[in-house]
């Protein structure tokens, strides 16, 4: 599991809702696993291994040091030395838990030296502080407290799997918190004849925070990485895709248009070419020319979709586009699908770039085809109005007055007449009308931005 990094607004801010995320972080005690290694597999508890084997290490020498150094066995030394060890394990899962639970540790174990350890019976003039026979007198002898030798180094352990997993600000105080409380603890409760561990339990913590910092930072380096590469995968397919249907498109274009277009030109000069040709002749070959000219009809069509989403030019296909001009035969279609339509023109008519006339054709053809599907029997106004720097469409129907069949998925429809909009710089809104029914209202300007070639396009 990987632990993400603050938002930069939460890192700068010093307001109380960063106060209450940091405490949270700092108090939490979520389960958060040690990743493991991706590679080789059968490597991939190997931290995990290590991090068990580095516990019981720990675990050992503290007993052997408290044996040796301190005079502390039996319970006691077996509970400090479990203590020392099970933090360890327990931050490889829950880091700030281990962390927690390695300061309670590292507290216990001071005291309980402190308690349990007296001055040192040899030196002279020095008054002892607690009740001791020979018997029982241990020896400071210039033993390190509050932290062992072993002690601080075990807890370095901790920060380091606390940091490999918590952001940076959060690795700043898992190593600023236990070194001002060595600090304050060795100025109010030093044994006489012990001495200081504070400078290198700072050098040890401080290096076991930045090391953490360091892998921790790698690795989500690592998986940015993978993430950009597996996005930049993704677009080189995309655009795989984009020039095969790009090259497709090319191919109907250069050949097959051009046999239909012949097949078209022949069937219409073949009757000439034989004398007194049949009704029956003649009848055939008009249903030739006419199966090649909707064959090419419907050829123009797919080419406008494979075109359309090349990676080059989306709004430049290289074959005849409607335009305005064409709205009649589109709103005789849709009456004849059983809507009532009329149309409104306002303003000077006059012709405009490719680009808006091909949007606005395509805006009112999808809205009229969305009226068809969601609002059976309705009547539909189209309003078209030319002003000085824009033209302004209007599509409004009114409530349904059959029964709306069900959709079959969800559509893209007004997705793509946004778009359209929005490429050549306008706006579209889409809505229901306060008096029941639907509207779609565009504003494309004349001249769009970047430019739109007016050059007429060639036939296939």
């Amino acid at each position: 599991m990987t632990h993400q990094p603050a938002p930069q607004s939460a890192l700068s801010s010093s307001g109380p809702a960063a106060h209450r995320g940091l405490t949270q972080e700092l108090f939490t005690l979520r389960r958060d696993p040690l990743p493991r290694m991706s590679r080789p597999r059968w490597l991939a508890l190997l931290p995990h291994v290590l991090v068990v084997y580095v516990a019981v290490y720990f675990a050992f020498l503290t007993n052997m040091q408290l044996d040796d150094n301190y005079d502390v066995t039996g319970g006691p030394a077996v509970a400090l030395s479990l203590l020392t060890g099970v933090p360890i394990v327990l931050a490889m899962l829950r880091p700030m838990a281990g962390w927690w639970l390695g300061l309670i540790a590292g507290a216990l174990l001071a005291w309980t030296l402190r308690i349990q350890v007296k001055q040192d019976w040899d030196w002279p003039g020095k008054p002892i502080d607690y009740p001791a026979t020979a018997a029982n007198l241990p020896y400071w002898n210039g033993q390190p407290w509050p932290w062992m030798p072993v002690g601080y180094l075990a807890y370095a352990a901790v920060i380091l799997l606390a940091a490999l997993r918590v952001p940076a600000r959060i690795t700043a105080l898992i190593v600023t918190i236990p070194l001002a409380g060595t600090g304050l603890v060795e100025i109010s409760l030093k044994p006489q004849g012990s001495s200081s561990s504070f400078f290198v339990a700072a050098i040890a913590f401080v290096v076991a925070g930045l090391l953490g910092y360091a892998m921790r930072a790698l690795r989500l380096a690592r998986g940015q990485l993978v993430v950009q590469e597996t996005l930049t995968e993704e677009e080189r397919a995309r655009r795989t895709l984009l020039e095969e249907r790009s090259r497709i498109a090319r191919e109907l274009h250069d050949v097959v248009a051009h046999h239909m277009s012949v097949i078209s030109i022949q069937a219409q000069v073949a009757p000439h070419l034989v004398e007194n040709p049949s009704e029956e002749l003649k009848e055939n070959l008009a249903g030739i020319r006419q199966n090649a000219l909707e064959a090419l009809t419907e050829l123009r069509r797919v080419l406008g979709v494979l075109r359309s989403e090349s990676a080059d030019d989306p709004a430049d296909p290289h074959h005849p586009q409607p335009t305005l001009a064409e709205l009649g035969a589109l709103v005789d279609n849709v009456r004849g699908a059983g809507l009532d339509v009329t149309t409104e023109v306002a303003g000077l008519r006059r012709p405009l770039t490719p680009g808006v006339e091909l949007t606005a054709y395509r805006i009112v053809q999808e809205a009229l085809s969305n009226c068809l599907r969601h609002a059976p029997g309705s009547r539909v106004e189209v309003g078209i109005a030319y002003g000085p720097r824009d033209l302004h469409l209007c599509i409004a129907n009114t409530a349904p007055t059959r029964p709306v069949p069900v959709s079959q998925g969800a559509g893209h429809g007004l997705l793509g007449m946004r778009e359209r909009a929005g490429m050549l710089g306008g706006e579209l809104a889409a809505g229901p009308r306060p008096e029941g029914g639907y509207e779609v209202s565009a504003v494309l300007p004349m001249d769009p931005p970047g430019g739109s070639s007016s050059e007429p396009k060639k036939d296939i």
